[in-house]
């Protein structure tokens, strides 16, 4: 690596952090600012509320790095070309499509070092964020509010749990058992059950039908054995939704959803996002360097920053639109969410390679 490459990486990295140090402290504020909407007295504490911001500023860094690489890119690029440096490494004979590369190797570093924080640092703080919270907002309900129905299946054997209480315990368990002409043969509803452990369930207060040669049966239980079959991730991690999941997680549950059958669109996007963001990154800091080749008497770095910053906005939310669209029509999760990072990492090559020649 060339003393000109390291100079210009130390450069962006520093836009970086001064685009980090201003995006994450605001979009906190608007965080904590909801987490507070939902303090009660006897739950949901203050305290937790600001603990549970904290623990998700690493998933807030992941979301807000397409942003990051872009408004970072232009303050990094543009410190440079207000000192006349980068008209000086242009005069050594050094192309706009070359500085873009290093600009691309960059990112290209920044898109790791989120990719590594997401798998081993926000994923799993958030998913302790959001049991706190749960756990907490369950207390003062005297409900749950998880809000996600989990089922699992073996064969004509169906399970599903309503929610989980604030131990994490089940509630409102409903089994539904078919014959191979998929005619009901028992249902099975448990008010609660305590998992003893691994698959070896309690159900309690049991109420069991059943049918037999056009007969049915009811049966009243204070307590059944079940033993249950979902994955071997906890219940309260399979309860969250599936963009807080990690790959090794996402891998996991995908598998173990194909394998019964089950719908999985939802978790294969969320996985190949995984993949998309990053090189929706790339192709954010390759937009930042025509903004940096402005002469710098032409407008000030605070109104290039302001059209990034609508730049990459419009961008996100084209971007969520097509996510909601593929996952609202089924389309194929790697197309849904890789196509639109793929086709702007083109486009800002091109755009790029055609400036350096204009110039």
């Amino acid at each position: 690596m060339t003393l000109f490459s390291r100079y210009l990486i130390r450069y962006l990295f520093t836009g970086f952090a001064a685009a980090a140090g201003l995006l994450l402290p605001l979009f906190s504020t608007f965080n904590l600012i909801n987490e507070l909407d939902d303090v009660s007295p006897g739950g949901y504490h203050w305290t937790q509320a600001v603990l549970v911001v904290l623990m998700t500023l690493p998933r807030s860094l992941i979301d807000l790095g397409p942003f990051i690489a872009l408004l970072g890119g232009i303050v990094g690029l543009g410190l440079l070309s207000k000192s006349s440096e980068l008209t000086a490494i242009r005069s050594t004979g050094v192309s706009v499509f070359r500085i873009a590369l290093v600009a691309l190797f960059a990112g290209l570093l920044w898109a790791v070092s989120l990719g590594v924080i997401d798998e081993w640092v926000a994923s799993p703080l958030q998913q302790r964020a959001l049991q706190i919270r749960n756990v907490a907002m369950a207390a003062g309900n005297g409900i749950d509010i998880t809000g996600n129905v989990l089922w699992a299946r073996r064969d004509n054997t169906f399970m599903t749990v309503k929610s989980l209480n604030e131990q994490g315990q089940p509630v409102g368990v409903e089994i539904f058992h078919y014959r191979d002409d998929l005619t009901l043969e028992f249902y099975i509803y448990a008010r609660r059950a305590t998992i003893v452990k691994g698959d070896k369930w309690v159900l309690q207060d049991v109420r069991k039908k059943q049918w037999s040669n056009g007969r049915e049966t009811i049966e009243s239980k204070a307590s059944l054995p079940w033993n249950a079959f979902f994955t071997h991730m906890s219940l309260d991690v399979l309860s969250l939704p599936g963009n807080t999941f990690s790959i090794r997680q996402l891998n996991h549950y995908i598998a173990y959803l194909q394998q019964t059958h089950q719908p999985s669109m939802e978790y294969r996007l969320a996985l190949w996002q995984k993949l998309g963001r990053p090189i929706l990154t790339l192709a954010m800091i390759l937009l930042a360097i025509p903004f940096a080749f402005v002469a710098p008497r032409s407008s000030g770095l605070g109104s290039r920053l302001a059209v990034g910053g609508i730049l990459g906005l419009l961008l996100y939310i084209s971007y969520q639109i097509m996510v909601n669209l593929g996952l609202l029509f089924a389309l194929n999760a790697a197309l849904t969410a890789l196509a639109l990072p793929a086709g702007c990492v083109i486009a800002a090559l091109l755009l790029v390679r055609r400036y350096d020649r204009v110039r």
